[in-house]
């Protein structure tokens, strides 16, 4: 059976592997599942140079086995200086090599600080490229990584718009600097939950995290956390341990 990213009865514990070298994350990723991942989420524009390639790209998900994988290809580390029609031409390649999940950025051919693009001409050529994925046999995450808290009525928007350029799953990163806008986050997920007809995964930086924690027991359909921390982990994410934990609390 394919993996997917869709459709699950229970949020998934997804292990974030982000590293230099094929034989690296091949690695991590065992351990992961052994650990009790049930996903992978693969930082690809952190490989080195030499491994862009669609044999490196083939290798790590048959690496993969039967679990899904989620990719992101963004604008940063290797891939920095790329145009963003190279980073799209990019993703079709990943997807063509097996991976499950691609993440579009929101603001793909109209770069905006928020990743939310507005130019018409921009929110068509995503809308192409999502269909081109979909036709690869591949599944779609649309991220916005806005950085900062943002009220409901605005993340809701965000959400919306993702859902109607074609995206499989609304992904918003927001913030929260003390205990009331963390609260308000929470809420967001209710909102999230009751208004979208997609599967969404809703976090946060800044100060608060619980929302990383518990927000897939309230709506996000997954988890973003770690099972083996190196220099180039995202520090706000939790470990697969604690997660095992939260979800064997609930």
């Amino acid at each position: 059976m394919k993996p997917t990213f869709l459709g699950h009865d229970r949020p998934l514990a997804t292990a974030m592997i982000v590293d230099r070298e094929s034989d690296s994350i091949i690695r991590q990723m065992k351990n992961a599942k052994a650990n009790g991942a049930d996903a992978f989420g693969l930082q690809l524009e952190y490989l080195n140079k030499d491994q862009m390639n669609e044999e490196t790209f083939k290798k790590i998900f048959n690496g993969a086995g039967s679990v899904p994988t989620y990719v992101t290809y963004y604008r940063s580390r290797t891939n920095e200086g790329k145009t963003d029609d190279e980073l799209a031409e990019g993703l079709l390649t990943i997807a063509k090599c097996g991976a499950t999940l691609c993440d579009v950025i929101g603001d793909l051919f109209d770069k905006q600080s928020d990743e939310v693009a507005r130019d018409e001409r921009a929110i068509e050529k995503q809308m192409r490229l999502i269909d081109q994925l979909h036709a690869e046999g591949a599944e779609v995450l649309m991220s916005s990584h806005v950085l900062k808290f943002t009220p409901a009525e605005r993340v809701l928007e965000i959400a919306l718009e993702q859902q109607r350029r074609g995206a499989d799953i609304c992904k918003i990163v927001t913030g929260a600097d003390n205990k009331e806008q963390e609260a308000e986050n929470l809420k967001i997920v209710t909102l999230l939950k009751k208004e979208l007809k997609i599967p969404f995964l809703y976090l946060s930086g800044g100060e608060c995290s619980v929302l990383r924690r518990v927000g897939p027991m309230l709506g996000c359909c997954m988890w973003l956390c770690v099972d083996e921390r190196n220099e180039f982990s995202t520090a706000s994410q939790p470990s697969l341990a604690q997660i095992n934990m939260v979800r064997g609390s609930f």
